[in-house]
């Protein structure tokens, strides 16, 4: 079978035998794939920066007996990442969230993912921000689209919102259910003003510390209700 070339990002590994490596990979075009890396955990190894989490290029892949990366152009490795502990935890929850949802080919959620991690790595961005945003646009690219400043059940504008659990949208007061979890103003702004923004302008934001936490606990509960990937607790 002639190699394929994809481009791919590097979610995370496994050592296996001396000096190999059994690599996580999400590509653009075929999803995740197991691959082997073969030789690259030896000093002189030309691929031993390819197998590391979040590098992303142009991997060349050799079906056969399992499949074989025989080539990598690196176009980005993140490395500041490393340099900056905070950042390097929120990659590794978002690297986690892809490998607890990727499946097949999607491109969408490939080109969110790089997104996410070049804003991280390169912009000035605050704790936590990207991942609150890479959390909620996960959550509607999974089908479960939620933001509205209406309520889901009347269709009352929200003074006061509820978010419900069962049946995933914001609800008002009358509406609320047992499973509904009450959200400060400040906090369904944050989630409003996320929602809104792209990658290349959250730097620009200003959430309250307080109304940001509360949003990105409501975003992971929602996500853990819906589709039961429990998220990564990130320091």
């Amino acid at each position: 079978m002639a190699p394929i070339k994809t481009k791919a990002i590097v979610l995370g590994g496994t050592n296996v035998k001396e000096k190999d490596r059994l690599v996580d990979l999400f590509t653009l075009e075929q999803g995740r794939k197991l691959v082997s890396m073969r030789g690259v955990r030896g000093e002189k190894a030309k691929l031993k920066m390819a197998k590391e989490p979040f590098c992303f290029g142009e991997f060349v892949l050799e079906e056969g007996k399992g499949c074989v990366v025989t080539q990598v152009e690196i176009i980005d490795n993140f490395y500041d990442l490393t340099k900056d502990l905070d950042k390097y935890y929120e990659g590794c929850a978002i690297l986690d969230l892809v490998k607890s949802v990727a499946a097949a080919s999607e491109p969408k959620l490939f080109i969110e993912l790089l997104q996410a991690l070049k804003t991280l790595c390169y912009e000035n961005v605050k704790k936590y921000y990207v991942f609150d945003k890479f959390l909620l646009d996960l959550t509607e690219f999974l089908g479960f689209s939620f933001f509205h400043n209406k309520c889901g059940g009347c269709g009352a504008t929200l003074n006061i919102a509820y978010f419900d659990l069962d049946k995933g949208c914001f609800v008002c007061p009358s509406c609320k259910s047992e499973s509904s979890i009450k959200l400060s103003n400040g906090a369904f702004k944050a989630v409003e003003i996320l929602h809104n923004c792209d990658y290349e302008k959250l730097s620009t934001l200003q959430l309250s510390s307080g109304s940001e936490r509360e949003a990105l606990k409501l975003l992971a509960l929602n996500l853990e209700w819906r589709v039961g990937v429990k998220i990564l607790k990130i320091k």
